[in-house]
């Protein structure tokens, strides 16, 4: 299963995924840390009309999201809903959560 999506392919898809029309005078900070079978820190940053995505942390980020990576995935994938994970405790948000309601918005999903 050489095409299975994992965090790490995600990741890497954000920034071609990125609408920057969505996203015009956005300067904004991501930290998501994973936990589960794909634990991992990433930062997405938009700004300058422009998405980029680094491993790693941050000091005070915009927007921090604690997710297991198999929930995250399913959001992804169309499997699971963000707000029912969100109000079941699943997705843990610390920050601008205005940012969270508009984010998707700045991505092409598919």
């Amino acid at each position: 299963m050489t095409d299975e999506l994992t965090i790490e392919k995600l990741m890497g898809l954000m920034p071609k995924a990125f609408l920057p029309e969505k996203a015009e005078g956005v300067d904004k900070t991501m930290q998501f840390n994973f936990s589960g079978d794909e634990a991992g820190d990433w930062v997405v940053t938009i700004k300058d009309g422009a998405c980029t995505v680094d491993q790693g942390t941050i000091e005070d980020p915009s927007l921090a999201i604690n997710v297991a990576s198999s929930d995250w995935l399913q959001v992804f994938t169309g499997k699971a809903n963000a707000m029912a994970l969100f109000a079941a405790g699943k997705i843990k948000l610390k920050g601008d959560l205005n940012l969270a309601m508009q984010m998707m918005n700045y991505f092409k999903m598919t």
